[in-house]
């Protein structure tokens, strides 16, 4: 069975895509297909402590129509308390899939559900949601005037989803400014992954220091690209590694990149319901030994967890910005009949020293927050904290020979 992993934000966090399902199915055929795999898969054994048995035949002979399968299959999974197990119709699926190949549709924006309200984990890099404005940890009130209390990540995605040249209107709830409607073009979005450009381009960086920012990991070139410019950087004396705002994307991407700067040890491990547990260790062969500096907010969530936390636990980076947004939960994407899939979140991860950071998100060594006034001002306290303190690291590399 060939599988994909990715982790991403109204997506999730780890997600392997499962080629099962080809064929037609009726629509009780189909919602029984989803009740099997959350029968086996689901990583909480309890089911959100409920008996899953009766969801099996609640609707037998009831399902008329397809749309009647996926109202029910949306109710079943509505009772496991799990914002990141969803259904998705034919249509969702394609743009989910299509993600991987690196363009998307709407307003490039990861949304997620935090404590039931709907909130934006970070807007893709040079996306319309960017330069509009949007930034990690926005609260979404109102889409096109609607509340959004109580909707679904589904529902919301749709909502603000739309063809090139339409326009979409959020209201914005931030940390203390008034609540803003935001009008925003849809457009085509490439994926961009890797760069060695700051967002704030005022901030020089100095000659011998490498900068690589990675934006997402959901292009399956992103490591690659990385190992690229390691090769390239051999003369650096340092390296940041800037994972701010950084929404996740292929899993296979975080462990590639953690292993090409471990030496060895423990880069992630998960948990399944069986209480089975994965641990995957550095294995590659280390590219670069330079000393590191990874700067992380709270819109760095999933693979930018699972990456940070490696180097940080392993003792191979400094770790600095803000805390993470403490997504630890790992999802599989699953092919069901007539072009429709579901998420399911199958795992749990750990950090290598254990720690499960889900809601609790990575806590920098070194705490720097970046405010609106500094944005508005082009004034990246943090990166600037980062070459000072990478500056310090080079020198004690530099005095002990290494």
């Amino acid at each position: 069975m060939k599988k994909f992993i990715k982790i991403g934000l109204s997506m999730i966090t780890a997600i392997y895509i499962s080629c099962g399902f080809v064929s037609a199915a009726t629509p009780a055929e189909l919602y029984d297909d989803v009740w099997k795999i959350v029968n086996k898969k689901f990583y909480d054994p309890t089911n959100n402590s409920q008996d899953w048995a009766k969801w099996r035949y609640r609707y037998e002979h009831k399902l008329k129509t397809v749309e009647d399968a996926y109202v029910a299959i949306d109710t079943m999974l509505a009772s496991l308390n799990d914002p990141y197990t969803r259904f998705l119709p034919p249509k969702e699926f394609s743009e989910e899939t299509q993600s991987i190949k690196g363009s998307l549709k709407g307003i490039g924006t990861q949304i997620g559900l935090r404590d039931g309200e709907l909130v934006i984990i970070a807007p893709l890099e040079d996306s319309p949601a960017e330069r509009a404005g949007l930034l990690a940890d926005d609260k979404i009130l109102e889409i096109n005037g609607e509340s959004t209390k109580g909707i679904h990540i589904d529902a919301a995605a749709d909502k603000i989803r739309g063809e090139k040249g339409t326009t979409v209107n959020l209201l914005i709830q931030r940390k203390d400014v008034p609540n803003k409607v935001y009008t925003i073009v849809r457009d085509e979005i490439e994926v961009k992954s890797v760069s060695c450009k700051p967002p704030i381009d005022t901030t020089v960086i100095p000659d011998d220091i490498q900068y690589i920012r990675l934006s997402s990991f959901i292009s399956k070139n992103a490591s690659s690209e990385i190992e690229t410019i390691l090769n390239n950087s051999k003369h650096k004396k340092g390296i940041i590694l800037d994972l701010r705002s950084n929404p996740g994307g292929l899993l296979t991407n975080a462990i590639y990149i953690s292993d090409m700067l471990l030496k060895g040890g423990v880069i992630v491990s998960t948990v399944d319901r069986d209480r089975y547990k994965i641990t995957t260790r550095a294995r590659y062969g280390q590219v670069s030994e330079k000393p590191i500096v990874v700067l992380i907010n709270k819109g760095s969530a999933s693979a930018s967890e699972i990456l940070s936390g490696a180097l940080k636990d392993n003792h191979r980076a400094t770790v600095i910005g803000e805390q993470s947004f403490g997504k630890g939960l790992v999802q599989e994407i699953n092919r069901l009949p007539d072009e429709a899939g579901m998420n399911i979140t199958i795992q749990r991860y750990l950090t290598p020293s254990g720690q499960d950071i889900n809601k609790k998100g990575i806590k920098p060594d070194v705490v720097v927050e970046l405010t609106e006034e500094h944005i508005k001002n082009k004034n990246d306290v943090q990166l600037k904290k980062a070459i000072e303190v990478l500056g310090q690291m080079t020198c004690v590399v530099q005095r002990n020979g290494y």
